[in-house]
């Protein structure tokens, strides 16, 4: 099962293990991993699962659709690693990811 690193706002992490084919935001969710609100359930509308996507693990992704990338660039958090957590589909291939809560301070 694919390893998860949440590291959130304050700093902190939380591991845990996702099933294949859930989504890294249905992995937070399901924990309470706080940070990752998912207000639109995963449709790719709201932006409140908005994470970084390690360097070492972007590659194990499929590249965002458009709709993804329209709503990012509304973010003013908005980096080049930028993801909705809600397209992040895990696989055999996700053996560990790791992710950032924006708004670290």
């Amino acid at each position: 099962m694919p390893i998860v690193t949440y590291v959130l706002r304050d700093g902190s992490t939380r591991i845990l293990e996702v099933a294949n084919g859930s989504s890294v935001m249905e992995g937070a969710v399901g924990n309470n991993v706080p940070g990752i609100d998912a207000d639109c359930g995963g449709s790719a509308s709201c932006g409140t699962c908005h994470v970084y996507v390690d360097e070492s693990c972007r590659g194990l992704f499929d590249a965002p659709l458009p709709e993804e990338s329209d709503l990012l660039q509304c973010s003013d958090a908005m980096q080049s690693n930028s993801r909705l957590s809600c397209q992040l589909f895990l696989s055999d291939e996700c053996t560990e990811v790791r992710v950032v809560i924006p708004g670290m301070g």
